[in-house]
């Protein structure tokens, strides 16, 4: 069972997470907080597998207590949850430590597979923001080649798909693939590339 404390100081947003989560057979809703002093607090005390945190809050915002909570609990998995996809929210939260970042505007059935991902130490990016996170890196060493070790060649395929930011469901739809296919490829490209997570996955495809 998967224990996820919901952090956002919007009432409705965080009902609404609560009902789509605890529909889910795997998944328990442990906490809420509607500002970061008190998702600080309740992290502590309640030992979540992963916190889904908003990022603009009054007080202490999700920023802050991102890196307060992995500063006491650093096996705790932070997933970012937020309207604003922008470099000014993103990479902060990242050096925070957050391990993914979704957008609210996102499927339930990507928020539930971040929860997911996130809890098995993987780290969930919304498409539009992994993409862009690829291209700033690209941009930075453009010339720089990838060393491809024995791939087969759809793994070859999907890696392609991975850099240029695509989910799991729209590899599989581009490829006429299983999901879990799909999974399954990712998951030994991970290990044939040493890469801890699907972001350095793609930035090893792009040569970065």
């Amino acid at each position: 069972m998967i224990r996820v404390l919901l952090v956002d100081d919007q009432h409705l947003i965080r009902a609404g997470l609560r009902m789509l989560c605890d529909a889910q057979p795997d998944i328990e809703v442990v906490g809420e907080a509607d500002n970061g002093r008190e998702a600080i607090a309740l992290a502590g005390r309640l030992v979540p597998d992963v916190v889904v945190m908003d990022l603009r809050m009054p007080g202490v915002d999700g920023i802050t207590a991102t890196s307060r909570i992995l500063a006491d609990r650093p096996t705790t998995r932070i997933l970012v949850l937020t309207t604003f996809g922008d470099d000014d929210h993103l990479y902060p939260a990242l050096t925070a430590g957050a391990c993914g970042f979704l957008l609210k505007d996102a499927p339930p059935i990507e928020l539930l597979d971040g929860i997911r991902r996130a809890a098995v130490g993987d780290s969930p990016f919304s498409p539009e923001v992994l993409r862009r996170l690829v291209q700033r890196a690209v941009h930075a060493r453009p010339d720089a080649p990838p060393v491809l070790p024995g791939l087969t060649a759809r793994e070859r395929d999907v890696l392609d798909l991975v850099a240029e930011g695509l989910s799991n469901t729209e590899i599989a739809d581009r490829l006429h693939i299983g999901v879990t296919t799909v999974k399954t490829h990712i998951t030994s490209l991970m290990a044939k590339t040493d890469s801890p997570n699907r972001v350095r996955l793609a930035l090893f495809a792009r040569g970065v």
